[in-house]
Order: structure tokens, then C-alpha cells, then sequence
């Protein structure tokens, strides 16, 4: 009676597992698979690419989703994971990730200007007393983060490029 009870055990064990793994699948899902999903749905559902930029200049000349990895001073930080969201309303959303212990995302909204003839972008955050940060405009599919005087930064410049969506196959998304 025992042997069959045993038998009966493991093979319910074994048809557990057997319907469980698939469902392992869909949980494996990266950051980056699960933020590209949600953008897909999202630009059906509103009927808009945000992985192109518009021409129409009433509308704002830039839009899309950008992804970049900038260097952190903070001790104990390796870097800032940064998501730059433009929409077509002159409005943003800018989530930032520290890379260290404590890797708390902070949210930052506003609205933003795209100064054609100097081609850079000013983002104005709604926070009261919060100070503008500026990217200047490398090519339609590339920023580069500036200093809060909306100079460069001295030397290489790659450690401060947010590239668009479907440039930046290789980035850390973040879910929002």
C-alpha cells in the first residue's frame, strides 16, 4: 500500500512540474521584453509610434522612449539606469535608477521645449523650484544628456547618450 501511495506521489510530482514549466517561461520575461510589450499596447490602444519622431512641429519635433546609462557621483553608485518618455503634447516622464545598493526609481514629470535653431531640449519639471535639465539633439534617434548650464560635458561623450527605443536593443529598460 505504501509503494503505491509512493507511486501515486511522485507521479503526481512529476505531472505538477510537467504543467508548471511552461508557466517558468513567461515569468523569465526581462525588464526590456516586459517595457517593450507594454509600449506595443500602448501604441495601439492610443494609435501613435513612439519610436519615430514626428514632423509635425505643433505637436513637438521630437517624441519617442529613451534609454541611457549615465555616469553617477554618488558613492557606491556605478552609473544611472535614466528612461526619458516624450509624448507629442510637450509633456515627459523621467524615471531614474541609481546602479548601487539602495536602487530606489525616482519619477520626475513636466513638460518639455525643442529649441530648433540651438537643437536642444529643455525638460521643465513640474516639482516647484526643481531645476530644468537640458540634452542636445545628436541625430533623430540619439540625445546627449548636458550640464545644468546646457554645456556638454568635457571628453568623450558616449557615457551620456540616451538612445531612442529601437536603438537602444541593448539597454536597461525600466517598467512604468
Amino acid at each position: 500500500m505504501q509503494a503505491q501511495n509512493r507511486s501515486r506521489h511522485i507521479a503526481l510530482s512529476i505531472t505538477l512540474v510537467a504543467l508548471l514549466l511552461p508557466l517558468n517561461v513567461a515569468w523569465a520575461k526581462t525588464d526590456k521584453e516586459i517595457q517593450e510589450d507594454a509600449l506595443k499596447a500602448r501604441e495601439l490602444q492610443k494609435g501613435m509610434d513612439h519610436s519615430m519622431p514626428m514632423d509635425d512641429p505643433t505637436l513637438g519635433k521630437f517624441r519617442g522612449v529613451f534609454y541611457g546609462y549615465l555616469p553617477c557621483n554618488e558613492e557606491g553608485c556605478t552609473g544611472l539606469k535614466m528612461t526619458l518618455s516624450l509624448n507629442q503634447k510637450h509633456r515627459y516622464l523621467l524615471v531614474i535608477q541609481a546602479a548601487k545598493a539602495s536602487n530606489r526609481e525616482t519619477f520626475e514629470k513636466g513638460r518639455y521645449e525643442w529649441d530648433e535653431e540651438s537643437g536642444k531640449v529643455t525638460l521643465t519639471p513640474n516639482k516647484e523650484g526643481a531645476s530644468p535639465r537640458r540634452l542636445s539633439v545628436k541625430d533623430d534617434s540619439t540625445l546627449v544628456y548636458l550640464r545644468s548650464d546646457g554645456s556638454a560635458y568635457m571628453g568623450d561623450q558616449e557615457p551620456y547618450l540616451m538612445k531612442r527605443t529601437d536603438v537602444a536593443n541593448n539597454r536597461d529598460m525600466h517598467i512604468h
